[in-house]
């Protein structure tokens, strides 16, 4: 006898259970050397915020290694008004599969009520161009427009990144 699939999520979410705690937004400490805070706000396809979503990041260290434990690894909820901030560390470049080099960025899991499976994406950043520019993934889009929404804006002391699940601005997502 076969059974059907199903679902990975069938109701909730319910990430307020062991799925978040209190400083799971700070991949560093307060006061390391060189942290920004990187965030923005979850919205859906009409630009409504999303409450009750959840961002995970993880990333190389800024030698561009894979920090061993919970070391690079984040994740908040978002507000009322769908924001979403870790604090971390610009990591470092990343060796491409194909011998080429990956510009420094952050990993991005968005998990949400309505979403079967988590979506993926990647945060660039803005002060990277040549790096940017010669990243496999990103040279991979074609519409320069497109391109552009994966690279964060600088927002006084950090970072901004807003996560658009539909529409027109829609965040680029990697099937995984």
């Amino acid at each position: 006898m076969s059974l059907p699939e199903t679902p990975s999520q069938t109701i909730g979410p319910f990430f307020a259970v062991g799925l978040i705690w209190p400083d799971g937004p700070e991949v560093v400490p307060a006061g390391t050397p060189g942290a920004v805070r990187v965030g923005g706000r979850v919205l859906d396809g009409d630009g409504e915020p999303v409450a009750d979503a959840l961002v995970e990041t993880w990333q190389a260290d800024p030698d561009g290694h894979f920090a061993t434990g919970s070391g690079g690894f984040g994740r908040c909820a978002t507000d009322a008004e769908g924001c979403w901030a870790v604090r971390t560390v610009k990591p470092g470049p990343l060796p491409a599969p194909d011998g080429g080099t990956e510009a420094p960025h952050l990993d991005v899991s968005v998990f949400a009520r309505g979403l079967l499976h988590r979506l993926v994406t990647r945060i660039y950043f803005p002060d990277e161009a040549e790096a940017n520019a010669a990243d496999p993934l990103l040279a991979s889009i074609k519409e320069s427009q497109v391109r552009a929404r994966l690279v964060a804006a600088a927002d006084g002391d950090g970072l901004r990144f807003d996560i658009r699940l539909q529409g027109d601005q829609e965040t680029p997502f990697l099937a995984i």
